[in-house]
């Protein structure tokens, strides 16, 4: 199997490694290049640019990467078994010279071998080893895909998150001046003696109510930017202390999808990384079964060589002989009170278990994808509503600000039509943002995020047919 994805992960992964600079160590500031913030990151980035950087270098990503390095070693190290191993032995031994005459043997011996030795016969243990390692290896492939999908989902999330929590400082700034104005105007009318100074007092206190709000909607977005900041791996901003250097662009915006829930549950038990983990699991356990059922039979292994050793016959210690040599060695265990018995048991017991876990996790899978489906139908519904209320809100606010302005409103009405409107824009905007986290998510839990590439072996042309998912990745509008 191969991944588009891999091999730039593991080429970004290693330069990431590579360029990373010694703890502790003091480096002078790096220099601000046009078009680019803090770190060399451009000073605007889109959803495309922060996941291209989340996949570069997000933490997860980086582990995932290692294990797939741990598991291909731990393949070479299973397949030395099964290879000859050559060596090269050597000895020398002194004993005190009274002890010759007595015990008749030389006062000084060596020698130097170069053995080879090959495992004939393991009862299976060693196959069945490999084929695991290999499992195992193809596992920290697809673990590295649900790693890639989720930390996408995370991006796309964050940067939703960003626009809207920016969305709502520009309601927030919008909703301060329309109460500023209304302060303004009932001043100049408590001046002309038109309107009682309450009215001026009630103009300053529903500012006054505003601004908190307004300063809260401001931190929030700066949090919002410093987590996706954190999710890119982006380092603590040097020129501007506790704020971001993640200029996220662009506006939520609504494209609809259409979807079909069989179709997405049936994509997701074909297509969801972590089913395939839990499909192999099974076939690790299988062949676990047989690496311990090797207990059972015996296991036969040869050694060959040449050596050469100081004469027996002489205490000369150049007097040498030397000559081939080769032997075998089997070892059968006819009773090992019962523990390949307990050790079949174990792997037998550990089978029915990843059973059961991959049931589980089937049923959690569909899950997920019906709450997805569930919470991007609930927010497409609530962003229609509230589409509505917006242009219902801007009329009721107008026509509030006409009857005031004719003498046959009251201030109450206006400020209360100024609440409403911006309640409502408030609603809206949280519901693109639902939405389009809804699609995330549902792109995660259906492992459509991202397009690998696997292949099989025709057996006609003997070639390699490559077969791609069907999904590419979703990012919405940007300016």
């Amino acid at each position: 199997m191969q991944m588009k994805l891999l091999k730039p992960l593991l080429v970004l992964g290693l330069s990431a490694i590579l360029s990373t600079q010694p703890a502790f160590s003091r480096q002078p500031a790096p220099t601000r290049q046009p078009g680019h913030d803090a770190g060399g990151l451009p000073e605007k980035m889109n959803l495309d640019d922060c996941i291209r950087l989340a996949l570069k270098q997000n933490p997860q990503i980086l582990e995932a990467i290692q294990q797939i390095k741990l598991t291909q070693g731990q393949i070479i190290t299973v397949r030395a078994q099964a290879l000859p191993h050559i060596g090269i032995g050597s000895n020398y031994n002194q004993v005190q010279p009274d002890m010759v005459g007595t015990l008749q043997f030389q006062e000084k011996t060596w020698q130097i071998s170069f053995q080879a030795s090959q495992l004939v016969y393991s009862g299976g243990q060693v196959d069945a080893a490999m084929k695991v390692a290999k499992l195992a290896n193809s596992n920290s492939l697809f673990s590295l895909r649900e790693t890639v999908n989720q930390v996408i989902s995370t991006v796309r999330q964050q940067y939703y998150d960003v626009l809207l929590d920016r969305s709502l400082v520009e309601v927030q700034q919008e909703s301060v001046g329309l109460l500023e104005s209304q302060l303004k105007d009932q001043k100049s009318r408590y001046e002309a003696g038109t309107v009682p100074q309450f009215n001026v007092l009630q103009a300053e206190v529903a500012l006054s109510n505003q601004i908190p709000v307004l300063i809260r909607a401001r931190n929030t977005y700066q949090i919002a930017q410093l987590n996706i900041a954190k999710t890119l791996g982006v380092p603590y901003n040097i020129w501007h202390p506790g704020k971001s250097i993640i200029n996220a662009v662009g506006e939520l915006v609504y494209n609809e999808r259409a979807v079909n829930k069989d179709e997405e549950v049936a994509f997701a038990k074909e297509h969801r990384p972590t089913l395939k983990i839990q499909r192999q699991n099974i076939q690790i356990q299988n062949q676990s079964i047989r690496v311990a059922q090797a207990g059972y039979l015996p296991q036969i292994s040869v050694n060959t060589g040449w050596s050469f050793h100081n004469s027996s016959s002489s205490r000369q210690l150049d007097d040498t002989v030397d000559g081939w040599f080769f032997g075998a060695t089997g070892n059968w265990a006819i009773f090992d009170g019962l523990a390949t018995y307990g050790n079949v048991k174990q792997a037998r017991a550990q089978l029915a278990t990843a059973k059961v876990s991959y049931n589980d996790t089937l049923l959690e899978v569909e899950l997920e994808v019906q709450q997805a489906l569930d919470n991007l139908d609930q927010a497409k519904e609530t962003l229609l509503s509230q589409t509505k209320n917006v242009e219902e809100a801007l009329e009721a606010l107008r026509l509030s600000q006409e009857r005031l302005n004719a003498g046959a409103g009251t201030q109450l009405d206006v400020l209360n039509s100024q609440v409403q409107l911006t309640q409502a824009r408030t609603n809206k905007l949280q519901a693109l943002r639902d939405y389009n986290v809804a699609l995330a998510d549902l792109d995660r839990v259906t492992g459509a995020d991202t397009v690998y590439t696997n292949s099989f072996v025709d057996p006609e042309t003997k070639k390699n047919i490559p077969i791609q998912d069907k999904h590419t990745l979703a990012t919405p509008d940007k300016k």
